[in-house]
């Protein structure tokens, strides 16, 4: 399945699945946003942590639980997990879900 449609399929499921794990601000970024995701393109999420509530573990749950749910592989990143270079631009691209 292309990571566009598991997230038109699940979005709200991802949802809860990035609350119930201490994070919010749930965002798709990458080949989905740019409209050139195929079936083996990864679904690129990005979401705020909670202070005192979101670990690596948090994350790592996340990224887990949402490609059980989609069979779609998933990367799971926080905004300063992302390298200064392109920052800006995948924070500028980020679109919620």
């Amino acid at each position: 399945m292309k990571p566009s449609v598991a997230l038109q399929t699940y979005r709200d499921r991802i949802r809860l699945v990035v609350e119930r794990h201490g994070a919010r601000n749930p965002r798709v970024f990458g080949s989905v946003v740019h409209g050139t995701d195929g079936e083996s393109s990864d679904l690129d999420l990005l979401v705020d942590p909670i202070e005192g509530r979101t670990t690596l573990l948090s994350l790592v749950r996340i990224k887990r639980d949402i490609e059980s749910l989609t069979g779609v592989s998933t990367d799971v990143l926080t905004p300063l997990a992302l390298h200064e270079r392109f920052r800006h631009a995948v924070l500028a691209e980020a679109l919620p879900i």
